[in-house]
């Protein structure tokens, strides 16, 4: 392989220096990929509208097709941080309006570019904000097939579109998990939950751990606390997968089963976290698709500190 810049006078930005991630990725074979640290788009879902979908100027790589928002990373930086970064630059995204469920990598070893899915959590219409872009239009998603694709987001929209309507949420039986470590907890159990949710914001799961397709997925997370733990403080809800705090007014038990009752009937993919026997078998009645131990969850918080 080899890194070849663009060619003078080829036009990315309006405005500005060129990044050093502004460069093509030639295979041994003659395939150009562009961006030297990889690449990365933002598949914008909004269900009442569609998919954000960008009509690439005739210039650019595969021009005239339809695609995703997106483009070369900067070193170091991560892929949804890139991919929101770059649909801003070319659609006007603006900050907050949507929220990262999961990723899908395309690896080829010498570059990779990472689909970042994310649901839109504010309306907004999409501006063109660069010369990238012919046009910005939400496309039903019954209707994407039906545009000539660009040959990359082509590849992947099938899969892509099954994943959709999968939406996993994490329920979490605070209690268990906060007592399955001897670290004083007992001491002050609302500090020990607060501890808690502070590691569960933004909580990244490996596609594996959750037996689902794609690669990375940001669940929604329920933490369910009860006693002394519900004296927890409120906090701003911050991060792709900001956690919501359940307080237990009676049975802590009967409050997490009702949690995973009221996530399947908003048809999440339940997972239930408990090490509790008689408390799992209630949630599996419940409709939780899987229960994972507290160590499970811990292990899972470990490999992410």
């Amino acid at each position: 392989m080899s890194v070849v810049p663009p060619a003078p006078g080829e036009p990315r930005r309006p405005e500005g220096a060129r990044n050093p991630g502004d460069a093509w990725v030639v295979a041994e074979t003659g395939e150009k990929y562009w961006g030297r640290f990889g690449a990365a788009g933002l598949l914008a879902f909004d269900p009442a509208r569609g998919i954000l979908l960008q009509h690439r100027v005739s210039w650019s790589h595969f021009g005239g097709t339809w695609g995703l928002p997106g483009g070369a990373l900067h070193e170091g930086e991560s892929a949804i941080d890139g991919a929101i970064r770059e649909a801003q630059e070319e659609a006007g995204v603006p900050d907050g309006a949507v929220r990262a469920r999961f990723t899908s990598v395309l690896d080829l070893g010498i570059w990779s570019y990472t689909t970042v899915i994310a649901d839109v959590q504010e309306r907004f219409d999409p501006v063109i904000s660069d010369p990238e872009s012919v046009a910005l239009e939400w496309v039903p998603v019954d209707e994407v097939d039906a545009r000539p694709l660009h040959p990359g987001f082509g590849a992947a929209w099938s899969a892509l579109r099954a994943l959709l309507e999968v939406r996993p949420a994490i329920v979490v039986d605070a209690a268990n998990v906060v007592g399955s470590v001897p670290d004083g907890w007992w001491k002050d159990r609302a500090g020990a939950a607060s501890r808690l949710r502070a590691r569960l914001e933004g909580l990244e799961v490996p596609a594996s751990a959750l037996e689902l397709a794609g690669d990375d997925w940001f669940p929604e997370v329920s933490m369910v606390v009860e006693g002394k733990a519900r004296a927890i403080e409120p906090v701003a809800a911050a991060g792709p997968a900001a956690v919501s705090i359940v307080r237990a007014d009676a049975a802590g038990d009967d409050a997490i089963v009702a949690e995973v009752e009221r996530r399947v009937a908003a048809r999440r993919t339940v997972i239930a976290v408990t090490s509790d026997r008689e408390l799992r078998e209630r949630v599996e009645r419940a409709g939780a698709s899987h229960v994972r131990s507290a160590g499970w969850l811990r292990d899972l918080l470990d490999s992410t500190d």
